[in-house]
């Protein structure tokens, strides 16, 4: 109980101060925005319609029917070779194209308009893109046996501390930037996550926004029940949450998609780091053509993030698990936390974590 108090009143102190865009940011925002001007970038173009155009093409896609033996030895292997872990539960094999578990993605997070929003923002392209690339390495080094997929998570539907224009405390970022993201990745052969933040807002209205983005084949979705205000409460102020049903919207919309244009699996993550931020994740559906994760993000000592994972994650082992990093906050000293805990830990001890996660990501 008291990792929880902890964990939950560091992470509000840490909400609140990335929910600040400056009103230029917010003027440049709206990727299909409320109203006429919010639907082009600082140029005066058509975002709706020059979006796919200025993005890089998409790269050729894969469609590798998966072997299956292979597929469970890989879970068997995730497991600690434990035959009895939940993890382990039989589903259906997903369609050709699979990243997962074949490979473990190693993402860096973030916003480009803020440095306090996560590593993606904070350093230059280049030393961004060099320092991901080191740090892939740093993970193929302690788990020689599964290879690592660079990715690039960017949150391009951020909450917001006021309302904005239409009440729905959540600002769009606008399609250039998107575009940004997908060209970086491809400098390093990276997949693109695309994190949404609702807001006052909700995932029926925010994803199929994003549809020409997420039907390219390198493109998957993230969601973020911290953000996702039922309540009324202002973002920062308490935890949001999101329901199965949500989360089942999101999943049967990415489907959909992948049956229509012939694609490889989605990659589906969902943060969670508390109970209440997921409900009724018994009544989660899985689908073939979507690889679900659900990836613990709180930070804090290591005691409290293991002990998260176990609670929230692995004890519902919906289909993959994730892990989240904080190069800053998780070596913040919270009042009372003894000091030799307070440390970014290390790739061996997460994947000493059972399951191993298969997602891990850097903030």
């Amino acid at each position: 109980m008291q990792n929880t108090l902890l964990q939950t009143s560091t992470r509000l102190a840490r909400v609140m101060a990335i929910l600040v865009l400056t009103p230029m940011m917010m003027a440049a925002c709206g990727h299909k925005g409320d109203d006429k001007k919010a639907k082009t970038d600082s140029t005066g173009k058509d975002t709706q319609t020059t979006a796919v155009a200025d993005a890089p093409a998409p790269p050729q896609v894969d469609l590798t029917p998966v072997d299956t033996a292979a597929y469970n030895r890989k879970l068997l292997f995730l497991a600690h070779n434990d035959s009895s872990s939940k993890f382990l539960v039989h589903r259906d094999y997903p369609v050709p194209g699979a990243i997962l578990p074949f490979k473990r993605i190693v993402a860096y997070y973030g916003n480009f308009y803020s440095k306090n929003m996560g590593v993606l923002g904070q350093y230059p392209p280049d030393e961004m893109l060099a320092k991901l690339k080191e740090t892939c390495k740093q993970w193929e080094k302690a788990d020689p046996a599964t290879p690592v997929q660079p990715a690039l998570h960017y949150i391009c539907v951020t909450a917001q501390g006021a309302p904005g224009k239409d009440g729905k405390y959540r600002a769009r970022m606008p399609f250039k930037q998107i575009d940004s993201a997908l060209h970086l990745a491809a400098r390093i052969h990276a997949i693109v996550f695309l994190d949404v933040q609702v807001g006052f807002s909700n995932v029926q209205s925010e994803i199929p926004l994003l549809e020409k983005y997420l039907s390219m084949p390198n493109v998957h979705l993230g969601i973020d029940p911290e953000f996702s205000m039922k309540t009324g409460k202002r973002p920062g102020t308490v935890i949001g949450t999101m329901d199965a049903e949500d989360v089942n919207f999101c999943s049967e919309y990415l489907a959909r998609l992948v049956k229509a244009n012939h694609l490889p699996p989605k990659i589906f993550i969902v943060h969670r780091f508390t109970k209440n931020m997921l409900t009724n994740a018994q009544n989660i559906r899985l689908h073939p053509e979507v690889q679900f994760v659900l990836d613990m993000d709180g930070w804090g000592p290591v005691s409290l993030k293991t002990d998260s994972y176990r609670m929230w994650v692995a004890n519902y082992p919906v289909q993959f698990t994730g892990f989240k990093l904080f190069y800053k906050n998780d070596v913040r000293k919270p009042r009372g936390v003894n000091m030799k805990e307070t440390q970014m830990m290390t790739p061996a001890q997460v994947l000493a974590l059972k399951p191993s996660p298969i997602y891990i990501q850097y903030q």
